[in-house]
């Protein structure tokens, strides 16, 4: 009889099962991560647009806010992948009038658990779910 060397199908089913078990501890947290990860962004871009807003105002709006993410795009201060109002699982809107705006940020259903405000006064404010707006906590806090 020959000298047979390899694994058997006992070896290689446990093998197979050891990695659907790390698999299966390892996704869960890979979607939490994702999730944190356009929150992170969805923040970074409200700060952004309130800060494109501010410059807005100051120099090419004439003491005046930008009426939309569009005006705000089509003046360069925000760059065309926010121009849309969407980003890494969030839809962006901004409304603006002559002295106010407000800038929303609510998740999509790949995006994250919370939603995010801010207007002219620069703090952004946070809820779980939809509907954040100036009567919701700031963010941090």
């Amino acid at each position: 009889m020959k000298n047979q060397k390899g694994f058997s199908l006992i070896e290689l089913l446990i093998v197979v099962a050891v990695i659907g078990i790390i698999a299966a501890i390892a996704v869960p947290n890979l979607l939490e991560s994702k999730k944190a990860a356009n929150e992170a962004s969805a923040i970074s871009s409200v700060r952004t647009i309130v800060t494109a807003q501010i410059t807005y105002s100051a120099t090419v709006g004439n003491g005046a806010y930008a009426a939309d993410l569009g005006t705000l795009a089509g003046s360069s201060m925000v760059d065309s992948g926010l121009g849309d109002g969407l980003k890494d699982g969030y839809t962006f809107v901004v409304a603006g009038a002559a002295q106010t705006f407000t800038v929303t940020a609510t998740p999509n259903a790949s995006g994250g658990t919370r939603s995010f405000f801010s207007d002219e006064s620069a703090v952004i404010r946070a809820v779980v779910g939809a509907g954040a707006n100036v009567g919701s906590p700031p963010l941090g806090g």
